[in-house]
């Protein structure tokens, strides 16, 4: 090796050291800051699990929203629940959905039966509040009954594919359902020559969009178990147990 390269090497390596424990050290306070960031209860979910729970969060949270738009759209609905603004409304549903709880304009209907009734003309009361809170409770349901997921949790992929099929058709139906004098019974996307409002359908979509996202992780999640299982057996390994 020439002279003056050899020289250099030493200021070469001092270089490459700084760069590494800099990185290093960045990593270290990257990985503390995300720790001290998150919930103790994140230690016990998987991945998917965190995706699943963001999800369902993210999702109410737009049906929350979409109820809001639809008081304001329809404001002699909230006036019917018994409540005497739409926020005292809004909350009342809320609890509901997220509780369990059954809705007194609904007795003892959920999910799929309290959505039909709901677009039905048969039904009397409010029913922005009878639709949101079927389709978040079929929502749950799809979900297994729960709103956050951890490791002991399993989520049927299939059925959380057909609630996102469910609320395609309930936009559907919310945007043609008419009364015997032919006004829609709830009024919600608008197409007129003063403007358009679609509004409903995107935030719909969004709903759709992140349910059908997370089927196709649980499909990939479940389809890696049994494909790890099958190439054990191939391979004559033991599967492991720590």
């Amino acid at each position: 090796m020439p002279v003056n390269c050899r020289a250099r090497l030493p200021l070469l390596l001092a270089v490459v050291w700084v760069l590494v424990t800099g990185c290093s050290q960045q990593q270290g306070r990257d990985i503390t800051r995300q720790l001290s960031n998150g919930k103790p209860d994140e230690f016990f979910q998987t991945s998917v699990d965190r995706m699943a729970t963001l999800s369902m969060r993210d999702n109410l949270q737009s049906l929350y929203l979409l109820m809001g738009k639809l008081y304001l759209r329809n404001p002699n609905q909230w006036r019917q629940s018994g409540y005497p603004d739409a926020v005292s409304a809004e909350r009342e549903i809320r609890q509901a959905i997220e509780q369990r709880r059954p809705l007194a304009a609904l007795g003892e209907r959920r999910d799929l039966v309290a959505l039909s009734y709901s677009l039905s003309p048969e039904f009397k009361g409010d029913r922005v509040g009878a639709f949101i809170y079927a389709v978040g409770s079929m929502i749950v349901t799809a979900h297994g009954g729960r709103t956050e997921f951890y490791l002991t949790d399993s989520i049927n992929p299939q059925f959380v594919s057909n609630a996102a099929r469910n609320i395609e058709k309930a936009t559907w139906l919310l945007s043609q359902r008419q009364d015997a004098n032919g006004v829609l019974l709830l009024f919600s996307n608008e197409i007129s020559e003063e403007g358009s409002n679609l509004s409903f359908a995107v935030e719909f979509g969004k709903i759709v969009a992140r349910l059908d996202l997370l089927t196709q992780m649980l499909d990939e999640r479940y389809r890696r178990i049994g494909l790890n299982y099958a190439q054990s057996l191939l391979l004559m390994n033991f599967l492991p147990v720590q």
